[in-house]
């Protein structure tokens, strides 16, 4: 919800603040680099201090930084407060990425995955809604307000959510102290883990600089090329988040029944047909089914990352790695956006979904040198050299 209030108010913003297309996409970029410090930092930390207590610090920190946005003075003072904001929202997806497969048996973490990730989805809709709503009247300010008022909700409720019974038992499991030190040297322990690691980094890479690139820009693009109001535009947006439900959700049993190639194959490969042929959308039907079908394929697979890299991660350093493999991710591909409003400014929105659709071949054939065998959790805490995946 957070991320499409800066979609939605972005035009708002930059008229505000003076700035151009590029500066205005360096917003999203700031609060990527953000997640990707706060999840190294929140996932070291859940990972010796527990999963629960500090996801509760991370929502709280996230609640803050989205509530100082709406005072922002100047456009400095928004790029601070947006990283303050992701510093929360990186440490938060690994951590609860983390819980969910510790508490969800193998075979159905696809599945559990996709149910979580949903949740970004109803916040999508929610956020289009309010959008339309606010910013004509109270302006963008309000909307980054009313942001605070679920994330202030969700830390409440978080904090009667019971530790992750693996968590507890890998801690009085786990060995000397100086055996627990390097957490994050471990993603890099072996010449075949470092290229693990580096193929999930990539992979996460695209799905976050896809995401960004479309749903950032979007709006913008269709508000110029179709005549779309910012109801008009909040309508299309709603479109596009139930399909991403609906791929989500199928992209979970994908996952579970076929494997991670097949189901991120066949979902990357229709996403860059999508994304190509969405730019040849023309009246109201096409871009509103079309960007359903976009939103199906392209964020449909950000329902298996969270199950795909815990299962390459034992228990001890889950979070950590969870949270610093995607929030890389969130931190490189998150430059997306400056891209794509230099290749609005320079050519057209054809030449941006040509970029778009690049991406998503580019992943596919990354992850075809992953390991089709999914690693589970390693029982006991091995010294680094003897991992293996």
């Amino acid at each position: 919800m957070d991320i499409m209030f800066l979609s939605f108010a972005m035009s708002m913003i930059i008229a505000e603040f003076h700035i151009d297309l590029a500066a205005g996409g360096l917003i999203s970029s700031i609060t990527n680099i953000g997640m990707l410090l706060g999840g190294i930092i929140f996932g070291v930390l859940a990972d010796k201090f527990g999963r629960v207590k500090v996801f509760t610090y991370t929502v709280l920190l996230f609640a803050v930084g989205t509530a100082l946005t709406g005072l922002a003075a100047n456009i400095e003072q928004v790029y601070i407060f947006r990283f303050i904001a992701g510093l929360g929202a990186g440490g938060e997806y690994g951590i609860g990425m983390a819980l969910v497969a510790e508490a969800w048996p193998k075979d159905k973490q696809g599945r559990a995955s996709s149910y979580v990730s949903v949740g970004a989805q109803y916040g999508v809709i929610l956020a289009a809604l309010l959008s339309a709503m606010i910013l004509p009247s109270l302006g963008w300010r309000a909307l980054f307000f009313v942001g605070v008022v679920p994330v202030i909700f969700a830390f409440i409720v978080r904090k009667n959510l019971d530790e992750s019974p693996e968590w507890l038992a890998a801690q009085k499991a786990k060995r000397a102290e100086k055996d627990n030190k390097g957490k994050l040297a471990q993603l890099f322990a072996t010449p075949r883990i470092t290229m693990t690691t580096i193929a999930l980094s990539l992979i996460a890479t695209v799905q976050i600089a896809g995401y960004n690139g479309l749903m950032i820009w979007l709006p913008s693009m269709l508000q110029q090329s179709q005549g779309l109001s910012v109801s008009g535009s909040a309508l299309w947006t709603i479109s596009t988040a139930v399909g991403m439900i609906i791929g989500m959700l199928t992209f979970g049993q994908f996952l579970d029944r076929f494997g991670a190639k097949s189901a991120f194959g066949i979902f990357l490969l229709a996403s860059a047909c999508a994304v190509f042929l969405y730019s040849y959308a023309t009246g109201s039907a096409g871009v509103l089914i079309g960007g359903a079908i976009v939103g199906f394929f392209s964020n449909g697979m950000f329902a298996g990352y969270g199950a795909l890299i815990s299962s390459y991660c034992p228990v001890q350093i889950r979070s950590t790695a969870t949270n610093a493999i995607f929030n890389f991710g969130r931190a490189l591909g998150g430059l997306s956006p400056i891209l794509v409003g230099y290749i609005l400014q320079s050519y057209d929105m054809t030449v941006a979904m040509i970029y778009l659709a690049a991406l998503y071949c580019v992943s596919f054939m990354v992850m075809l040198t992953l390991n089709n065998r999914q690693v589970h959790t390693i029982k006991a805490m091995k010294p680094v050299e003897k991992y293996e995946l």
